[in-house]
């Protein structure tokens, strides 16, 4: 069912009429695309004999190569300095010529908002149009949700009020054959049969995020120790250097970092112990696995990064200084957020999380974030 806002959060019901063509629009951050897989899917049950195109932006285009939910995937660069113009109307021409009946915007600026207006200004828009943000030009206004807000809440109420029931809890991502016989070949390269999984690294910008080498190098012993065949070390061209520092550990240690590309990624942790990282794109891949997941916190918040999934959960110190969303750390007490986590109280974490019947750890430094509750729930 359709609605639009009565008053506050009120919706009335509206008459959508037949939709046979739907165009979902969701372009960055890379990791916003991974986590809105999960409605994806449910966009394509909700409406079974519709024909369904994504938008995306051309960086995006390959994660959907083998997705059977759409039947085209389109990308136009709208935020390249050079071709902006160029490429808007380009942009405008191709979803004029789309036919849509619908077209859902899971981006959170106003861009995309600006391009749809002037779509619905020069005729052929629409005539069921829903953003995470709502107002104009949109026919259809999803609930405001409190913050903070984390980004599938957001695209979650956008696309219920367009009738979608959301029920997938964690990313869904399609890999094709030559990435499960990639994958397969490096279990036997490597005897990957017993093994954990970690993601140590960030974007070279973000790196307030990361946990530390000597964290994880502490923390791979301590999972060996217990009985962990191998540490598989996940990384891309930002962290070269702290996988290969993580690997001098022990042989036990198999660095994956350049031997795998993105949708590998679900293939290899599907079949790992557990998963520990950082707020990491790379976390939001390994999430669609459904693995126990811990991911460490600190200038970021939980609650708005955390990877989707009912067996992830991040940790963060509970310090005045946390969420800066610095660059660097200005505290006095420097790195205070990623000191508190030792490897100890993360590795009881990661026993706990495996197995739920070991003792609770004592959490009285630190807080622990879960998904909870029903997601289809209003």
């Amino acid at each position: 069912m359709l609605g639009r806002p009565l008053s506050g959060n009120l919706f009335i019901p509206m008459q959508p009429g037949p939709v046979n063509r739907i165009l979902v629009v969701k372009w960055s951050a890379l990791g916003d695309v991974v986590i809105a897989t999960a409605l994806f899917e449910d966009i394509a049950r909700s409406f079974p004999n519709a024909e369904i195109h994504l938008n995306t932006l051309p960086n995006c285009v390959g994660l959907f190569q083998h997705d059977p939910r759409f039947s085209e995937i389109w990308a136009i660069d709208v935020r390249s300095k050079r071709s902006r113009l160029r490429n808007s109307l380009a942009w405008l021409a191709r979803s004029r010529a789309g036919r849509y009946d619908m077209v859902i915007d899971l981006q959170r600026t106003d861009h995309t908002r600006a391009l749809i207006a002037l779509w619905w200004m020069g005729g052929g828009a629409p005539r069921v149009r829903v953003g995470n943000l709502g107002g104009f030009p949109y026919t259809v206004q999803p609930r405001v949700l409190p913050r903070p807000t984390h980004a599938f809440d957001m695209m979650r109420e956008a696309v219920r009020a367009v009738g979608v029931r959301p029920v997938t809890v964690r990313p869904v991502l399609y890999s094709g054959v030559a990435a499960k016989q990639r994958v397969q070949a490096l279990f036997r390269e490597h005897g990957l049969d017993d093994f954990a999984v970690l993601l140590p690294g960030s974007q070279a910008a973000g790196w307030l995020k990361r946990w530390g080498v000597e964290n994880y190098r502490a923390l791979a012993d301590l999972l060996h120790r217990t009985g962990v065949h191998r540490i598989a070390v996940i990384g891309g061209p930002d962290e070269v250097e702290d996988c290969q520092a993580i690997a001098e550990a022990g042989e036990y240690v198999v660095n994956l970092n350049g031997a795998l590309q993105l949708l590998d990624i679900p293939l290899v942790c599907a079949h790992a112990r557990v998963v520990v990282g950082n707020d990491t794109g790379t976390a939001h891949f390994a999430s669609a696995s459904g693995r126990p997941m811990l991911i460490v916190c600190g200038a970021t918040d939980p609650r708005r990064v955390r990877p989707l999934g009912d067996s992830v959960r991040a940790l963060q110190a509970d310090l005045p200084c946390i969420n800066c969303y610095g660059k660097d750390c200005s505290n006095h007490d420097y790195l205070a957020c990623m000191r508190v986590l030792t490897p100890q109280r993360v590795f009881d974490e990661v026993i706990h999380l495996m197995e739920p019947s070991h003792p609770v750890p004592d959490r009285q430094a630190y807080r622990v974030f879960e998904q909870t509750g029903d997601p289809s729930a209003s």
